[in-house]
């Protein structure tokens, strides 16, 4: 399926690396003018950026302050003149086990919910609202499958904040969907990224790969044209 995006504009948050950076190239190869996101790697997201092509361009933004999420969609729109499609992609996965002390708990919960929902919420608010006096557009949210059915004990709180996101999404779609407003949730198993490496290096590849229909892990680019089809 050739699927063409010429003339669209795009972000996509967290696209320094990994999944994020899978879907920024994808975007760029249909023709989309990509935003590439990036946080703590700018360098990379630059990058990335001269591989999509179509005058797309790297920015930065710390998602983990309080108003992150809406200071990155305000630049955005700021320099793109309009946004087509929004791709929820950056997360931190932290490793909380039941020797972290309540303090250090609290931290990497807080950083946890800060990027992962915070942020998506306030861009996904900013982009329904410019999606429906626009006439439309669409969001696709990156998820993961401990949203429906739990992670490991260490990880609970990322899974609850993917499960946060699967909410967000429903609350969007169910909200806006009159107004043209399409929101999209994918939420994948294990994929074999540079964040799920801890996990992996924690519980060992076979572990992992036994948990999963498939018996591989994912790879970033199989993702990647599912999130083009949701945004055509």
């Amino acid at each position: 399926m050739d699927i063409r995006l010429t003339g669209k504009n795009v972000l996509v948050t967290g696209a320094s690396r990994g999944i994020g950076a899978a879907i920024a190239r994808a975007f760029g190869a249909a023709g989309a003018r990509v935003a590439v996101h990036g946080s703590s790697n700018l360098k990379s997201a630059e990058a990335i950026a001269l591989d999509c092509g179509n005058d797309s361009f790297a920015i930065w933004q710390d998602l983990a302050v309080p108003l992150g999420g809406a200071l990155l969609w305000d630049a955005i729109v700021e320099r793109m003149g309009s946004v087509d499609v929004l791709v929820n992609n950056a997360a931190v996965a932290l490793e909380m086990g039941p020797s972290l002390s309540d303090g250090d708990w609290v931290r990497a919960w807080d950083r946890t919910m800060a990027v992962n929902v915070r942020a998506a919420e306030l861009l996904a608010r900013r982009a329904a609202l410019h999606f429906a006096s626009r006439g439309g557009g669409r969001m696709v949210h990156i998820a993961s499958r401990a949203a429906h059915r739990g992670d490991t004990p260490d990880y609970i709180t990322y899974a609850a904040s993917k499960g946060a996101l699967v909410a967000i999404s429903k609350s969007i779609a169910r909200g806006y969907g009159r107004q043209g407003v399409c929101s999209f949730v994918i939420a994948p198993g294990f994929v074999r990224t540079d964040m799920a490496q801890d996990f992996i290096d924690a519980y060992g590849e076979d572990y992992v790969a036994s948990d999963i229909a498939l018996g591989t892990l994912t790879e970033p680019s199989d993702i990647a044209p599912m999130a083009v089809f949701l945004a055509s």
